[in-house]
């Protein structure tokens, strides 16, 4: 069966005329919970996915880039002005590496990739890791998965110019198998959870792209929120930062709709601790019960979910599901479905046929244990 390293292998070998020297291959990520808590300073709780991108990369004189999707070679130069499309997060690596001392002085690059690109699966994150572990496999430099995810997210968040957290490169890089972790992204700490069950991943369909604004946006307001609340005494480094405790204390005087993003940000931060707590204890039903907390928060209170994402939640709960939720930055992506293993494949069939007739198309629906991270592949 085809691998996306070996596609990429294989399209190298093409285009180029030679086979590629190094190679490597990075996963999507679901956020099971914990959304808009990593650059607020709270915890996360992804997994790796079973989908992975792939890059592999050879010598050169000139940076030349080819995708499976657009397969006509691409000639790039670092130090020119992004070009607004994929080969960006490509450029951002580059310069980034270089800054490390742990680029070559230019190579051919292939990308395959087997995960959807707007859907809310770190489509960009699978791209930074992978031609960030694989450019520095070409340039003989070692790195460690710590520096291989914040090489990716400083690709990502200073050179292509995405407000993310560090949360898609982190699990990208450090994923185990059977296991989410829990990333407390104001300590760096990552904890193993165990992942007994397999996720299901429902597509909206709706595409989103995170450099329209609407996550910059929504970062903003968190800031703004932020300075507000330490004008009024709060002793608070991260919005996440803030006790439950105080959060009605904190809400008074703050004008919308930053009122409802702080609430958003607290209320998340407990959940996604509680839920991590859940998953060690095999409370799959209180797990779910957190989702779908987590998804009713996202529409009301950060308002990023889409209609197509609030009808696959309820329609996952209302057939039997543990719980449900939209996973990713929003405004698009995908839905995250946990559901007993016995039933599964009848809440599935019966969510899709629910979908299809009130939007005339049957979503992508797929099932994913919990996969590794970041690897380096054989050439």
């Amino acid at each position: 069966m085809t691998t996306p390293a070996r596609d990429a292998i294989a399209l190298f070998t093409t285009r180029f005329a030679a086979p590629p020297a190094a190679a490597a291959s990075a996963p999507g990520r679901v956020n099971l919970i914990g959304e808009h808590t990593d650059y607020n300073g709270g915890p996360v709780l992804p997994m790796a996915i079973r989908v992975r991108t792939a890059a592999v990369a050879g010598p050169s004189d000139t940076w030349d880039l080819v995708t499976t999707m657009e397969p006509d070679p691409v000639r790039v130069d670092p130090a020119a002005s992004l070009r607004r499309g994929w080969t960006d997060y490509v450029v951002g690596v580059i310069r980034v590496l270089r800054s490390m001392n742990a680029a070559p002085a230019a190579a051919r690059l292939a990308v395959s990739s087997q995960v959807p690109v707007g859907a809310g699966l770190s489509s960009s994150a699978a791209l930074c890791v992978s031609v960030t572990k694989a450019l520095s496999l070409l340039a003989g430099v070692r790195l460690s998965p710590l520096e291989i995810a914040e090489a990716a997210f400083r690709a990502e968040h200073d050179e292509v110019g995405i407000k993310c957290g560090r949360m898609d490169q982190t699990v990208s890089a450090f994923a185990q198998r059977g296991s989410a972790l829990l990333f407390e992204t104001a300590s760096g700490v990552i904890k193993k959870v165990p992942m007994p069950v397999k996720a299901w991943i429902a597509e909206t369909g709706i595409s989103h792209r995170l450099s329209g604004g609407d996550l910059n946006r929504r970062r903003h307001e968190c800031e703004e929120a932020l300075a507000m609340l330490r004008d009024k005494g709060f002793r608070i480094n991260a919005l996440a930062e803030l006790p439950p405790n105080k959060l009605e204390r904190a809400l008074v005087g703050l004008p919308p709709p930053l009122n409802k993003r702080v609430r958003h940000v607290v209320t998340e931060t407990a959940r996604t601790r509680r839920a991590a707590d859940m998953l060690v204890r095999k409370d799959l039903k209180g797990f779910g019960n957190l989702l779908v907390e987590g998804h009713n928060s996202l529409r009301d209170d950060y308002q990023s979910t889409v209609p197509e994402a609030d009808f696959l939640v309820e329609s996952a709960v209302r057939h039997g599901a543990y719980g449900a939720r939209l996973s990713g930055a929003g405004w698009g992506g995908a839905v995250v479905i946990l559901a007993p293993q016995e039933r599964e494949r009848r809440i599935v069939a019966e969510v899709s046929a629910e979908f299809e007739r009130a939007y005339g198309r049957a979503p992508e629906m797929w099932s994913t244990p919990a996969s590794g991270g970041v690897k380096r592949e054989p050439v």
